[in-house]
């Protein structure tokens, strides 16, 4: 490794340090039997594996969390967000994964809707009191469906930095890009959901949602 690349690898480790930092003295421990409200749409709920194998609940198991699967298969960014206040009010949660506009970038509704309704689902479940860890969407390129390589959208580190949130980066956008891990183009399969819910709890720790 030259000197300089070594620099420049020692600032990136620096950086991720002090951003995790960061976001870890923003959180909050979520402690074992809370309520934790995964608002979402079919990769949420779960579609292409058995009701068990979906996310939340894989999640609730490793943790010990009341986690509610308020995913809906085929909810855009705007459905998700207006079911949003009935299930804040019913759950009261201690935390909110917000993780939709999958279906928006599917149908191609506008990016700047999509990124409002986002946003705006992270601040009412913050003005409720809640928690958010807000969790990246792929984005659908001619490359990927050529390659099966996909990458997170962008609208969601954006938000996350606008809004000081930690983000779950790359958890679909890996589980959808492998083959064995997903159930077809746009659903994981069993394996794909335990991958993304271990994914998903490693940056809980790391931001101070989780400890053990």
């Amino acid at each position: 490794m030259t000197g300089i690349s070594r620099r420049a690898w020692l600032a990136a480790v620096l950086l991720l340090a002090a951003c995790t930092r960061k976001q870890r003295a923003q959180a909050q421990l979520v402690p074992d039997g809370a309520t934790v409200l995964a608002l979402g749409d079919s990769i949420t709920y779960g579609t292409g594996a058995p009701p068990k194998a979906s996310y939340p609940n894989v999640l609730a198991r490793l943790t010990g969390w009341n986690v509610v699967n308020a995913g809906v298969p085929g909810d855009t960014s705007a459905q998700a967000l207006a079911r949003l206040p009935a299930l804040l009010d019913e759950h009261k949660p201690a935390l909110v994964l917000v993780g939709i506009g999958g279906n928006d970038f599917l149908r191609r509704l506008s990016e700047a809707d999509t990124r409002a309704n986002v946003q705006r689902a992270a601040q009412l479940a913050r003005d409720a009191g809640a928690q958010v860890l807000l969790i990246a969407v792929p984005r659908p390129t001619l490359a990927a469906h050529f390659t099966g390589s996909l990458d997170d959208h962008k609208l969601y580190g954006e938000i996350a930095e606008a809004l000081k949130l930690p983000l779950q980066r790359g958890g679909w956008a890996e589980v959808l890009g492998d083959e064995q891990l997903r159930a077809d183009q746009i659903h994981a399969n069993a394996a794909g959901y335990q991958t993304f819910a271990e994914r998903l709890l490693a940056t809980a720790r790391a931001v101070g949602l989780y400890a053990r």
